[in-house]
């Protein structure tokens, strides 16, 4: 392979996530082939200018590069275990959600039978893949890294984190909690307004803005946490952070409490460990402990 010109590539797994990072290897002008458990998925793609393989052992066989985008690890483990003869020599990338451990056990798995793996964290949902703001994240072989960028870059930006093949997925998880947390947040407080005749358009129209701008906050919290000073002036005090209006205000309502109560537990547990005074961001601390 050389980067000036287009790498044939296989793709296995046509869903939302897959197809369109198929699209985009396609528009890009690599010779794609494609696969899919349900072979309904893959027709359109013909007319796009992929190859459509009747089996997955034929998609492998294919190209030198072969991409993962399947359910689970589960199913990535059925599909490629039968194949390994077939991926001997190529190039894994799975981009499939997974854990760290299950990267790190596909990546020893792909060692044993002769497999360059890399492991993918698309920080993307399918709409966003090869437009600006689409970023994945890779973690594992470094020389399928540099071998595959061409391609890799078609979906959006790519960075490289280190030879830990669980690092990408442990960085996308991390991420993703972040994530869904926020969103559970807006969804109690969109909850919350209800019962008192506002809509969640319209509450969002207030939350978008306000949870915009308290991310800024986040690299104050990074300076606390790396300084391990969490007593350092200008932080907000945990004692001064305790969420029992909250609660009480959502339970007032008839609503779980159940996001809310979360942090809270997390809060009294340094205030009863006597840290009452220290930052909001010591509750990493119970976290940690678990």
């Amino acid at each position: 392979m050389t980067t000036n010109e287009p790498i044939r590539v296989t793709v296995l797994g046509l869903g939302a996530m897959g197809g369109a990072l198929a699209t985009a290897l396609i528009d890009g002008g690599h010779r794609t082939t494609v696969w899919n458990r349900s072979p309904a998925r893959a027709e359109p793609f013909a007319g796009r200018g992929a190859a459509v393989a009747a089996t997955a052992a034929e998609a492998v066989r294919a190209s030198p590069v072969v991409i993962a985008c399947l359910l689970d690890h589960a199913s990535v483990r059925d599909v490629l275990d039968p194949l390994a003869a077939d991926l001997r020599g190529r190039i894994l990338v799975n981009v499939t959600t997974t854990s760290p451990a299950q990267a790190r056990e596909l990546a020893a798995w792909g060692a044993t039978v002769g497999v360059d793996c890399l492991d993918g964290g698309v920080l993307a949902v399918p709409g966003m893949i090869g437009r600006p703001g689409a970023s994945v994240l890779y973690s594992g072989s470094a020389a399928a890294f540099q071998r595959c960028r061409p391609l890799l870059h078609r979906w959006g930006t790519s960075t490289y984190l280190g030879a830990d093949p669980g690092l990408a997925s442990l960085y996308d998880l991390a991420l993703l909690a972040g994530m869904y947390t926020m969103f559970a947040g807006f969804l109690h407080g969109a909850a919350m307004v209800a019962p008192a005749g506002v809509t969640a358009g319209e509450f969002a129209t207030r939350a978008a803005p306000w949870l915009a701008a308290m991310t800024d906050g986040l690299r104050h919290f990074a300076d606390v946490v790396d300084g391990g000073d969490y007593a350092v002036a200008g932080q907000q005090s945990l004692e001064f952070s305790d969420l029992s209006a909250l609660v009480d205000a959502s339970a007032e309502q008839g609503l779980s409490t159940e996001v809310v109560d979360m942090v809270q537990r997390l809060i009294r547990r340094q205030i009863d460990g006597g840290h009452g005074g220290e930052g909001f961001a010591r509750i990493i601390e119970s976290i940690r402990t678990g």
